[in-house]
């Protein structure tokens, strides 16, 4: 798919791109309500993997994937720097990693500015992002998960 022309692949990216795995290492567990209560630990939010939060969303309507029914969550987790965002196929396989580290604020960072330094979502009872929007991705933001990161200009 990465050798196609940038109107072709930009074209197959969104086509082939069904799910987004989130890696996000946060830096402060606290900022999240989960069912309206302080998760000041972190050990009420789903998705939790060891300091990474770990979710996959469904890129055509924001449901987070094995969200817990019942459980909603206000989220605004500081990561800086310390992500890693890769799209799947419908067969969860990877087909793409983010360039850069920086969360990516048109899909993690909805009705809010995160400046790259923010996760900031509302994760409703049935595991829906409120506000979601699929959005059109930009094929130079993310690259084959085989390839090295881009230099910086």
């Amino acid at each position: 798919m990465f050798g196609l022309n940038k109107a072709a692949l930009k074209t197959e990216l969104n086509k082939a791109a069904k799910f987004l795995f989130v890696r996000a290492d946060v830096r402060y567990w606290d900022d999240a309500k989960v069912n309206g209560v302080e998760d000041s630990e972190g050990k009420l939010i789903p998705c939790r993997v060891g300091d990474t939060w770990s979710p996959v969303i469904r890129l055509d309507d924001g449901q987070v994937m094995e969200w817990p029914t019942g459980t909603s969550a206000d989220i605004h987790y500081k990561v800086c720097d310390a992500g890693q965002y890769l799209l799947a196929n419908e067969n969860k396989e990877e087909i793409a990693i983010r360039n850069g580290y920086y969360v990516p604020d048109d899909l993690l960072s909805i009705g809010s500015n995160g400046y790259g330094d923010y996760i900031i979502l509302n994760i409703d009872a049935d595991g829906k992002i409120k506000d979601w929007k699929k959005i059109e991705l930009d094929p130079n933001d993310w690259r084959h998960p085989d390839a090295p990161e881009p230099e910086d200009d």
